[in-house]
């Protein structure tokens, strides 16, 4: 008889725990990033009347005869699945879905959390503003990201500084046409005479057109154009003319302009991708010149000279720029001595063909200040990654370098890549949110307002970005409960149903056991 009372009795503590679980759950519906726990139950022991025995001659087995003593708490576990994805607007504000937490520290403490409610204080530190624990993750250095190291504090001040970094790259990109229109012949007017240079008797012959000296071309498609300004040569396409902003030590901006003049070549020889030497091929070349031979004035009263030598890029057969030898120019340039503007006085001078090509040109550009000083500034134009097809001119530049500039906003994109904006236009990593899995995220414990701490059962924490343990961070939102209400008000009507189910076990066992006592009387 007292069994019954036991088992009813634990059956009512069993319940009031579940019961406590769901109130919690409930309690908890819309908190940020909070994981909804549940209850299981099992059998405890079982007292024994009589153990199994096996068959034996003419009588068969017998199953064991036990009386069960009650239900106890099996586990109660924490329930790490997504929540749902609520939009917040506010930029630091973290949604992370996927089997990971966010890591904060509190002095040596480390804690794991899910709630991504976070924010920058005074100092610049990304924090969760309701306890002042740091996130951590990874800082960059001038805008380059190394996640292999520890994490740290995540620390980016409103208004940080950026120092004014001088160019020393531009690199080139697309397409330059390989079957432009080659010019077959120009005439001008000098005076009273006019003057026709053709292809094949003057290869080579180049002249500058003017207001008071237009030059009539004619191309190799049949087209003949009259044009008052620009240099032309015979046997070559019109310049391709290329710009690009660049920075000086000072962080002031300058504009180069480079030019490209596709010319008529022999055969060359070049290396090809798998080391093999490649003899009497064809291709196209272009002359690489400057824009200008004169000095550019700037706005501060300091002029630019720029220096950049004789360079040929060569393209083979396929389009594909190779580090080409051997071939020989067809056109020997002659400066065209009938023309009324001097030698001397033209806007720029094509440059020859060279006898080899490379990637890679070095431009010097030298600012002489008022005051007397020089700056000169060595760029290196990178044109590996142009190619020369068909029909389409393409060419593009783009120069590194900046002038000096602030913080003025911050954004994170989904892997948790803090990217700063500044003044100066310039975008650049600053930092990247940390994020930890473990072999049993159950095993975790909760220590309150919303954190975990590794256990004995959890495992220790991997440490990675978002995207190389499988997880993704939603910007601008925060992760809601998990905690289903219709699934909650189910399971406290069952458990409300089981509770009372074991306290009438106790009221029953206790009226049984006073009819037992009032058999006395």
């Amino acid at each position: 008889m007292m069994r019954s009372l036991y088992s009813g009795v634990s059956g009512v503590k069993g319940h009031q725990t579940r019961m406590d679980v769901v109130g919690n759950n409930i309690a908890n519906v819309n908190t940020t990033g909070f994981k909804s726990g549940r209850v299981t139950f099992a059998d405890t022991l079982s007292q024994t009347q009589s153990s199994a025995s096996a068959p034996a001659g003419n009588l068969g087995g017998t199953n064991p005869k036990q009386i069960g003593l009650g239900v106890g708490v099996s586990t109660i576990d924490t329930l790490f699945t997504d929540g749902a994805v609520q939009a917040t607007g506010k930029n630091t504000d973290l949604c992370l879905s996927g089997n990971g937490l966010f890591v904060v520290k509190n002095g040596n403490e480390t804690y794991y959390t899910r709630n991504g409610a976070f924010e920058f204080d005074e100092s610049g530190n990304y924090v969760m503003p309701g306890n002042g624990m740091k996130v951590q993750g990874w800082m960059g250095t001038n805008g380059t990201l190394s996640t292999t190291g520890a994490v740290t504090d995540i620390v980016i001040q409103n208004g940080k500084p950026m120092e004014a970094k001088a160019t020393e790259q531009s690199i080139y990109s697309y397409n330059l046409k390989a079957n432009p229109p080659i010019i077959t012949e120009y005439s001008f007017t000098n005076g009273t005479t006019t003057y026709t240079r053709t292809s094949g008797t003057h290869d080579g012959y180049y002249v500058e057109a003017s207001t008071s000296q237009p030059v009539t071309v004619t191309f190799s498609d049949g087209t003949k154009t009259t044009y008052t300004s620009g240099v032309y040569t015979i046997g070559r396409s019109l310049p391709v003319s290329t710009t690009f902003n660049y920075y000086d030590s000072l962080g002031t901006v300058h504009t180069a302009t480079v030019l490209l003049e596709k010319a008529a070549v022999g055969a060359m020889s070049y290396t090809d991708e798998n080391g093999n030497t490649q003899d009497n091929k064809t291709g196209t070349a272009w002359a690489v010149s400057l824009g200008s031979t004169a000095a550019v004035k700037e706005t501060d009263g300091s002029t630019t000279n720029y220096s950049l030598g004789t360079h040929t890029l060569a393209f083979d057969e396929n389009g594909v720029l190779r580090t080409a030898t051997n071939f020989t120019p067809t056109d020997a340039l002659t400066y065209d001595s009938d023309s009324a503007i001097a030698q001397a006085d033209m806007s720029y001078e094509p440059d020859d063909i060279t006898a080899s090509s490379a990637a890679t040109i070095k431009l010097t550009a030298t600012v002489h200040a008022p005051n007397g000083s020089t700056r000169p500034q060595d760029i290196t134009l990178d044109y590996s990654n142009v190619t020369s097809y068909a029909d389409i001119n393409t060419i593009n530049a783009t120069a590194n370098g900046n002038a000096a500039g602030t913080l003025k906003s911050v954004s994170i994109d989904s892997s948790g890549v803090i990217t700063g904006v500044y003044t100066n236009g310039v975008r650049q990593s600053e930092a990247q949110v940390a994020v930890a899995q473990f072999s049993n995220i159950s095993g975790l414990t909760k220590t309150g307002s919303s954190l975990y701490q590794a256990s004995n059962n959890s495992g220790t924490a991997n440490v990675k970005t978002a995207t190389d343990i499988g997880c993704s961070i939603t910007p601008s939102a925060l992760e809601m409960s998990n905690v289903d209400i219709a699934n909650e008000f189910s399971d406290m009507i069952i458990t409300q149903r089981g509770f009372q189910s074991n306290s009438k076990i106790i009221t029953t066992s206790d009226e049984m056991l006073e009819t037992m006592i009032n058999m006395k009387r």
